[in-house]
């Protein structure tokens, strides 16, 4: 699949990938940087409202445990896991942006392979 971002999302997290310290890219941040190369990009007044982007509040269900989080994507310095709000720097929040409703995605947690299925997205 591919992911689709809307034209300010790109701009935004393409400076701030660019201007983020040396020290503190991590693996994620590179798989974003790479996503963000093979991602649809679209104006911001096309894209479909079931596509999950920055500041997306979405549902997902874990297909192993069948267990329902409602998130919410944000920038590094907003992320609160307390208040189920992940970072598109963390390895969910990179597999998760651009994608939409119905969509599966997997992400490699330390302990394997977790699959989630997007059930909502209220932008």
């Amino acid at each position: 699949m591919i992911p689709t971002i809307n034209s300010t999302d790109f701009k935004t997290l393409k400076t701030l990938i660019a201007n983020y310290p040396v020290q503190l890219k991590t693996k994620e941040v590179g798989n974003l940087a790479i996503e963000l190369d093979r991602a649809k990009i679209v104006e911001d007044e096309a894209i479909n409202p079931d596509i999950i982007r920055l500041g997306s509040k979405f549902d997902a269900q874990d297909l192993d445990s069948q267990k329902i989080w409602t998130l919410t994507l944000t920038l590094p310095e907003e992320a609160d896991m307390t208040k189920q709000r992940i970072s598109v720097f963390s390895p969910l929040g990179v597999a998760l942006i651009g994608f939409s409703k119905g969509d599966t995605v997997e992400w490699s947690l330390p302990g394997g392979l977790k699959k989630l299925k997007i059930l909502a997205v209220k932008n």
